[in-house]
């Protein structure tokens, strides 16, 4: 099933770092961010980890949880999650189901051979579990800013209804 923006995600369920399971329904009540990245320990991934960590207390300010997901082992992730000092969890997908369901998994090229690769793309859920946003395809510099501007207007709209 797809995901669609203003409609409800389709039930799943995953283990995060921290013995902590993640679930379309494990945070409704609070705005939940699911960036989505290739792998553990390379450039553009540890930057955009680090980015999200230096602005994950406004992230929380917010009342916003923030989990990266990527199809890294468990050991990967808390090797990467220890080395560079995450405040926030990391999603095992070993078997790809979150990254099917979000339409992630993309053909690529890598040194002229095909390969089935990870599309770095980010998911706002809202409090009240839809699909507020979607990121696919996107380049690291000023995303997490960007996702935090956006955070910041749907925190900004509830607080007006």
């Amino acid at each position: 099933m797809a995901i669609v923006v203003n409609k409800p995600l389709p039930e799943f369920e995953a283990n995060a770092t921290g013995g902590l399971k993640v679930s379309n329904t494990s945070h409704l009540g609070q705005i939940l961010v699911l960036y989505f990245y290739p792998k553990d320990n390379t450039p553009g991934c540890t930057t955009e980890a680090m980015q999200f960590r230096d602005r994950y207390k406004d992230f929380v300010k917010t009342g916003a949880a923030v989990f990266g997901v990527s199809r890294d082992n468990m050991k990967s992730h808390d090797d990467f999650k220890e080395k560079l000092e995450l405040p926030f969890e990391l999603i095992a997908d070993t078997e790809e189901k979150m990254c099917h369901m979000f339409g992630v998994v993309k053909n690529k090229i890598m040194y002229g051979k095909k390969v089935k690769g990870i599309e770095r793309s980010t998911f706002l859920i809202g409090p009240d579990g839809l699909l507020a946003q979607e990121w696919r395809g996107l380049k690291v510099p000023g995303h997490v800013d960007e996702v935090l501007k956006t955070v910041k207007s749907i925190k900004a709209l509830k607080k007006a209804a």
